[in-house]
């Protein structure tokens, strides 16, 4: 009986993949989850994860999208446009599977997915794997203004593989492309970036139309049949566009936003435009700088679908703070691409699998040790919400019309069902409403606060502890102080 000797074309198979598999691009990967992790793990307070979960459990339970106003007695129950439902549905079922913690783990699986994703695009558009993650810290650094269970992860991670199936259908096979229709199809469902997606989908149609070189200013033409798969796939993506439970109003509704809604974009300070005295000014006017300066003593090409995507990524950027998040996803690639050349590119003949096995294993071991108990989640809900506040109103059983603050709103949604709100994180609503600009009127004092609290009549106020409305409420007559805390305070008329 004859044993059959080892078979070394599988030896080297699964030595290959082991290499493969504690690779320096494996251990960037790794340590970006854990810098994920880090990052999100004390931002379980953002106030619209709330509505976005009260959503979720309805269309959840009911089997339908709301086109209406459900939680607000202000709105009498104007038209919604549901332009979020997918994504929350997705954040309603990580909590349904296990509640605060599930939803944390739901944020740090989009923020890490993020990362990574964009290591990967910079990896491929720039060829030099060293320097994609220093586009991967880009993209990190301008992501934490919006780092929270909202559906934006979702749509920012989106843009991330829009700009890689381009990419790819560029420099391999125009086949790629024929996946941005589906790619459209799940992101008009789930965050109103899509439009911006529509739009650098539109920039590089454009560009492939054009070939010239004017200093170091270049535009590629691209080849008939990659740009006629290109045309096909943006007027497909067009039309998938109204795959949706709004129609045309939904495919509209970023437009609505930008150009209908002026107290929306001048009262709510994540639309507010970007203040030099946060540090992300100071880095983004740097890479300018720095794009600026390689220009010009190395000579580098820079394109023209670069230039466009930088010019919109700033311009939305300086003008509305939020729009950092784009900034870091649209300038990444170029910064990655630009910068290859003065850092060696990664050899993997060369590489360091032991010590890339030790980095991978700290870092999933540290990433699990820092994610927070349930405790830890529970607190940081009670540090920003107003917990103590809604005990009170449950066990005094105050009743009639709540006048809310508004960051307060999401949480009222969801913990205090029964008492519609006055005003939560929905902006767009309240101002089709007239809603959001008394309010505005009433929080800074442009009338008289009664006149407010009478047309809509106000039985009880909830205001954050800190609020200058605080002080004013107790110069009222007809209101005396309930409750308060170190978050809240709560006023009722003297009838009650």
């Amino acid at each position: 009986m004859s044993i059959a000797p080892p078979i070394a074309g599988s030896a080297s198979t699964t030595t290959g993949a082991l290499r493969k598999g504690a690779s320096f691009p494996v251990a960037v990967g790794a340590l970006l989850i854990v810098l994920s992790v880090l990052t999100v793990r004390s931002r379980f307070n953002d106030p619209d994860m709330w509505w976005h979960l009260k959503t979720g459990e309805i269309i959840w339970t009911t089997h339908s999208v709301p086109t209406a106003d459900l939680f607000s007695y202000t709105t009498d129950h104007h038209a919604w446009v549901p332009h979020e439902w997918l994504s929350q549905v997705l954040i309603y079922t990580a909590y349904k599977w296990n509640g605060y913690s599930g939803l944390m783990l739901w944020l740090c699986s989009f923020a890490a997915l993020l990362l990574v994703a964009s290591y990967i695009l910079c990896s491929l558009y720039s060829g030099n794997p060293k320097t994609a993650f220093i586009g991967a810290l880009t993209v990190w650094f301008f992501a934490t203004i919006g780092f929270s269970v909202r559906p934006q992860m979702i749509g920012y991670l989106l843009l991330v593989l829009e700009l890689m199936l381009i990419h790819l259908g560029h420099t391999r096979s125009p086949r790629w492309f024929y996946w941005l229709p589906p790619l459209f199809v799940v992101w008009v469902n789930c965050h109103g970036s899509f439009f911006l997606g529509i739009i650098v989908l539109g920039i590089f149609l454009v560009c492939s139309f054009f070939h010239f070189r004017a200093g170091a200013l270049v535009a590629s033409q691209v080849k008939p049949k990659s740009r006629l798969t290109l045309i096909l796939s943006f007027l497909i993506s067009i039309g998938v566009l109204f795959f949706s439970p709004g129609g045309l109003k939904q495919v509209l509704y970023p437009l609505n936003t930008m150009l209908y809604q002026p107290i929306n974009l001048s009262q709510i300070e994540e639309w507010g435009p970007l203040q030099l005295n946060d540090p992300r000014a100071l880095v983004l006017f740097g890479i300018l700088g720095c794009l600026f300066l390689v220009f010009l003593f190395r000579r580098s090409e820079l394109f023209l679908h670069e230039l466009l995507l930088l010019a919109m990524g700033t311009e939305l950027a300086i003008t509305h703070s939020r729009m950092l998040f784009a900034f870091g996803i649209l300038v990444s690639p170029m910064l990655s691409r630009l910068l290859s050349k003065s850092w060696d590119n990664y050899d993997a003949a060369h590489d360091h699998p032991l010590m890339n096995t030790v980095i991978i294993s700290a870092a999933l071991l540290i990433a699990v040790i820092a994610f927070p108990s349930k405790a830890q989640l529970a607190s940081q809900v009670g540090s920003s919400n107003p917990v103590g506040a809604v005990t009170y109103i449950k066990s005094h059983d105050l009743s009639g019309n709540m006048l809310n603050a508004y960051r307060f709103g999401g949480y009222l949604i969801w913990a205090l069902p029964e008492h519609p709100v006055f005003i939560d994180g929905r902006a767009d609503l309240y101002e089709w409403a007239g809603v959001l600009g008394d309010f505005a009127q009433w929080a800074s004092l442009q009338r008289p606060p009664n006149d407010l609290l009478d047309k809509y009549q106000v039985s009880f106020c909830l205001l954050e502890r800190h609020s200058p409305m605080v002080q004013v409420m107790h110069l009222l007559p007809q209101w005396k102080e309930a409750y308060s805390d170190n978050i809240s305070v709560i006023f009722v008329r003297s009838s009650h």
